[in-house]
Order: structure tokens, then sequence, then C-alpha cells
């Protein structure tokens, strides 16, 4: 007899409804709602991982590339992340930068979807974020040849040492390859779950004069 992968999901369901959004009360920056959002998110003991986020990317092969990166940094022009410029995420922003970012804080039944223009940060911004990586990150970032195919995962472990040993004693300075992207939001929507699935959305939009349009969308 044979395993068969079938398998029916249409019981699986969860009555959400812990939480309302006042659309009498919204901030007029969407920024300003994001940090209280994340702010509530980071005191839930079992919330884990808080900053990660999913980065949507226009695939080179014509598929939809999505994955997971973690936050680290948010301010009012947008939302800051590193990773190695040669990855598959990496040219796919430079292939075309508009990207798409998503929260999903599921203890609290909220989403955010993030559509915005991803751009390199300064280098000495890049430089100061990976001064304060601890001294292992450091080195694979240098020793991991990201999204480019490897021999084994024994030959990883072989690069890590190599450079490990490279830089015994030294200091280890940023790879010119790997950096900060900050995207710059253009729609934000806020999804709040509710009972029935009469659930929240808000949508801002950056208009011309760079005041944001509030709308209110059905669930």
């Amino acid at each position: 007899m044979t395993n068969k992968p079938e398998k029916d999901l249409s019981h699986y369901r969860r009555q959400y409804g812990k939480y309302r959004l006042n659309d009498k009360e919204l901030p007029e920056n969407p920024m300003e709602l994001f940090r209280d959002w994340f702010h509530e998110a980071e005191k839930k003991e079992n919330c884990v991982e808080v900053n990660a986020m999913q980065l949507a990317t226009s695939g080179r092969d014509g598929f939809p590339g999505i994955r997971t990166v973690l936050l680290k940094k948010f301010q009012w022009d947008g939302f800051i992340f590193y990773t190695n410029y040669l990855s598959a995420k990496g040219k796919d922003i430079e292939a075309d930068p508009h990207v798409s970012l998503h929260f999903h804080w599921p203890v609290l039944e909220r989403q955010i979807i993030i559509k915005g223009k991803a751009e390199k940060i300064p280098e000495n911004l890049s430089d100061g974020y990976f001064e304060s990586r601890p001294r292992g990150s450091k080195i694979a970032a240098w020793a991991s040849p990201q999204s480019q195919p490897v021999r084994s995962f024994d030959e990883l472990e072989e690069k890590y040492r190599q450079f490990e040993k490279k830089f015994e004693g030294k200091e280890i300075p940023r790879p010119p390859f790997w950096g900060g992207y900050i995207v710059k939001p253009r729609k934000i929507e806020f999804w709040q779950g509710r009972p029935n699935r009469l659930h929240h959305r808000v949508l801002y939009e950056l208009q011309e004069d760079f005041n944001w349009k509030i709308t209110l969308l059905g669930s």
C-alpha cells in the first residue's frame, strides 16, 4: 500500500476577535501604526522573531521570489534589512527594485503588507551594522556564496574554517558584496482579524504631495 499525499484541510478553521481597528482614530502616517503594532508584538512573550518578514521580489526566472529576512531597523522613510548583494534576492532587486514585505503576527491576529522600492543604503551605514554583528556571522558573510551551487555542506564548513584562519586575530571588514537595503513604502495595508471573516483592512497609499491617502477595504 502506498502513502497518499492528499489531505483535506477544509476543516482547519479559526475564529478571530482579539482586537479591532478603530477607523475613527487612524494616524495620518502609517509608520506610526506600524510602530505601535510592532511594539505590541515585541511585548508578547510567545511572539517569536517579531522582526521576521517575508520579502517578495520579481524573479528573473519569471516566477515571484519569496523568502524570510529579518528587519533590522524601521524609520519614517522605510524598512532596512541586510543581505548578500550577489544572492538571488539581491540580483532580483537589481533587476527590479519593486518589492513587497509581509509581517504576520498570529498571536495578535495581525498582518501588514508593504509595497515599495528597495535601494541600497550608504556604505558607511552598512559598515556600522556589520561591525555590530557577532564574529561568527562576519566570517560566514565571507565564506558562504549565498544562493550559489555548492558541492556539499562540508565544503561550506571548510570555507568557513579557511576564512576563520585568515582573519584570526584581525578585524573583519565588511565584504564589498554585502550590505543593507531600505524599502521605501508606497502602499501599506494593515489587516486585523475579526469574527466571521469580517476582517478590518486599512490601506495607506503615498500621494504625489507625500501625504498618505487612507482607504478602508472590504474583508
